[in-house]
């Protein structure tokens, strides 16, 4: 009977790859059975205050990084899913006093909200907080009449419309002391000929945490032709003496006879 030699099949790569994913399953369903695992996760978190009252003038941090302890399912949960456990809500009730909260004090609020998990301690001392009263201030806007552009023999012949007639600022009270008294507009037409009714932007300051009621305002004015020129000013007329009264001329001949007499 004649020997055949036997050579050995090829492992093929789709099956050993196979192997190789069901073997990490396996492992990581395991792993993440066990307990007394320890990671940092981003938190939600919301601050309460009263918004009618107050604004903060730094952003407010929305994540706190805690470091928390538990079963390994809990905590692969909380860390590839944390933006779908409710926010920890953290109540403000004095805004300009509160400069900042202990962190130690929030790792206690934490625990009792998430209690699945053992929460070790909130990244940080202190979270810096800065509110300033919440404030609104009305400015009038104005057009800068002296600065419109007319083209020879036109005049500016109709009330210059504008609207609207008052801007309103909404923001905190110490960005608010430092908003102009009043805002001026130019028109910037050159040489104009017919009448105007254009809308422009308002030079106003632009500050994230200020809200304006409005951004731009609708000018319009009518423009005529001067048929006739203004007749010249007349020159200044000179300055006559003023006549000597009746009562002058008596007291200084009754003066003058008495130097006589003397």
């Amino acid at each position: 009977m004649p020997l055949t030699n036997t050579q050995p099949r090829p492992v093929q790569l789709p099956t050993l790859v196979l192997c190789l994913l069901a073997a990490a399953v396996i492992w990581l369903l395991n792993a993440l059975n066990k307990n007394n695992y320890t990671v940092s996760v981003q938190y939600p978190i919301e601050f309460v205050y009263d918004q009618k009252l107050y604004v903060p003038t730094t952003p407010l941090p929305k994540t706190i990084t805690v470091s928390i302890t538990g079963n390994g399912w809990k905590l692969f949960r909380k860390s590839w899913l944390p933006f779908r456990s409710q926010p920890i809500r953290y109540s403000v009730p004095r805004p300009l006093e509160t400069k900042y909260i202990n962190t130690a004090s929030l790792a206690a609020s934490l625990t009792d909200h998430a209690n699945d998990v053992r929460v070790n301690f909130v990244a940080g001392d202190t979270l810096a907080l800065n509110f300033d009263r919440l404030a609104a201030q009305e400015v009038p806007i104005v057009v800068d009449s002296s600065g419109i552009d007319l083209a020879e023999s036109m005049v500016v012949s109709s009330l210059i419309n504008v609207t609207p007639r008052r801007i309103r600022f909404e923001g905190p009270a110490r960005l608010l002391r430092a908003m102009p008294d009043t805002i001026k507009v130019k028109i910037p037409a050159r040489r104009l000929t017919q009448s105007y009714d254009e809308e422009l932007r308002l030079p106003i300051p632009r500050h994230p945490l200020i809200r304006a009621s409005a951004d731009q305002v609708s000018v319009s004015f009518e423009v005529a032709e001067l048929l006739q020129p203004l007749p010249p000013p007349p020159p200044p007329q000179p300055v006559k003496p003023a006549k000597s009264t009746k009562s002058e001329k008596t007291g200084k001949s009754a003066k003058a006879k008495s130097v006589r007499k003397k």
